[in-house]
């Protein structure tokens, strides 16, 4: 039997990745890299299509042949001491850049009795990629902690930190938070793209209506414009590209967030540090004397704030900040539900969004279907209009999802005198007023969606339900 191996083939694999996982390439083509192994499972399928980013196969080999095709092809190094050491090391390193590289937003590494995973997060929804060794586990997640400057004693209390990773190609921050579980720690990593010359708002998904109102808000010289939504709903996005369009040079821009999710040339932007003082609060208050032109507060979560955010736009200053709520009325509720006097919002607000992602259907292979009732929360009220939906179905171009990508919808209520009225009234009542001034509510926007086959029923369902 010959155990010679093409230098091609050879190339594809370093001498310590094939002594350690006992494997041997044997064909190559189309994105696909067939090996011979001792042990072909389906974890170590996944752990090498990690590393080399391929697709991977595995046929079985005796043990005998394996030895033979090492010692004929590789050449051993002899820091066994190290070699798990540097293998979990430039295996961590490997799926950061691979994460980053399929637009991946969130990265899990998750420990359990007898396993642990690795999680990544895509188009907001979360999909197992890895599984680690319980012995390797805690070689990793030390790693990790001692990138991010935390403390890996320290195993009872959650930690807070932030890795800088640099290649040739690109360059990104990741905010690191760890969680003590009943199994160990669970870390989560979330990938901070510092590049924010691509974001746009026209590209976000406002209509051509919106996005005139939004942008005749904006552009007033003082005032609050507030974006609200969950966690996740691209909220730090919308507020990225408004300050792209406001950068000018007779501008200053300041802003104070949580963290600095991208990095915008021309704007001074400051880290949140609650444990030292900096909070939002004080920040505001220090931001006053600095001459500003347009504040950007990350998010208003409590009273302190909000009355801060006020005061900055009753003395001349443009505030932009968001706010965890379910609508762009909400929004307003919530602000009087904190203690804000109703005339204070009505005079200092300039407008109000909420915000949601939705994925797209995949377009090479969604499928359309009779529509029924049935499919809608029992309160929808179905248009005779709407026939038929389409469906996902799932494709190698979506990766068997069904969907390709995400899509942002809005709710945008512009403050103006009768919706002053409104407010200063507390009349939290808003349907028949959004009627009539014909303001496209987030459901009504997810059921043009649906009926457009941009995206599924299922997707937009608890939008429809609202």
């Amino acid at each position: 039997m010959d155990f010679d191996i093409a230098t091609n083939l050879k190339q594809l694999i370093s001498s310590e990745q094939a002594y350690h996982y006992k494997v041997i390439p044997v064909a190559s083509n189309n994105g696909t890299i067939v090996f011979k192994s001792e042990y072909p499972t389906e974890v170590l399928r996944q752990e090498l299509q990690i590393i080399l980013n391929q697709n991977i196969e595995l046929i079985p080999e005796t043990p005998d042949n394996i030895e033979n095709y090492l010692s004929k092809n590789f050449r051993r190094r002899s820091a066994n001491a190290t070699e798990n050491l540097q293998y979990s090391s430039d295996f961590l390193e490997k799926l950061l850049l691979n994460a980053k590289d399929i637009g991946s937003s969130d990265i899990h590494f998750e420990p359990y009795e007898h396993k642990c995973r690795v999680r990544f997060r895509l188009d907001g929804k979360l999909k197992e990629y890895y599984i680690i060794r319980l012995d390797e586990y805690p070689i990793i997640i030390n790693k990790l902690k001692i990138q991010a400057g935390l403390d890996i004693s320290e195993k009872r209390l959650p930690q807070d930190g932030r890795i800088t990773i640099k290649n040739n190609l690109d360059e990104f921050d990741i905010r690191v938070s760890s969680l003590p579980t009943l199994h160990g720690e669970k870390i989560v990593l979330r990938i901070l793209s510092k590049d924010a010359n691509h974001i746009v708002l026209e590209d976000l998904g406002f209509s051509l209506q919106e996005l005139k109102i939004y942008r005749e808000t904006i552009k007033k010289p003082n005032g609050i414009v507030l974006i609200s939504g969950p966690t996740g709903s691209g909220k730090t996005t919308t507020l990225y590209a408004t300050l792209k369009l406001l950068n000018t040079e007779n501008t200053n821009i300041l802003t104070i967030e949580d963290p600095i999710e991208y990095t915008l040339e021309g704007v001074n932007q400051v880290q949140l540090k609650e444990n030292i003082g900096l909070d939002f609060a004080n920040t505001l208050r220090t931001f006053l004397r600095q001459d500003p032109d347009i504040i950007m507060v990350g998010e208003i979560r409590d009273v302190k704030t909000a009355n801060m955010a006020i005061r900055a736009a009753l003395t001349g200053h443009l505030v932009l900040s968001t706010i965890h709520t379910n609508s762009a009325w909400a929004t307003i509720s919530r602000l009087i539900d904190m203690g804000v006097p109703a005339f204070l919002i009505a005079s200092t607000l300039n407008v109000s969004v909420a915000q949601r992602l939705v994925r797209r259907l995949c377009v090479s292979c969604k499928k359309e279907a009779p529509i029924s009732i049935e499919l809608f929360p029992s309160n929808f009220m179905l248009s005779k209009d709407m026939k038929t939906h389409f469906t996902a179905v799932g494709c190698p171009e979506c990766y068997h999802t069904g969907y390709n990508g995400r899509k942002a919808i809005y709710e945008i209520i512009p403050i103006n005198k009768s919706l002053i009225n409104h407010i200063k009234n507390n009349a939290l009542e808003i349907d028949d007023y959004l009627s009539a001034h014909k303001i496209k509510t987030l459901k009504l926007n997810a059921t043009d969606l649906v009926r457009k086959g941009v995206t599924s029923i299922e997707e937009v369902y608890a939008l429809l339900s609202d």
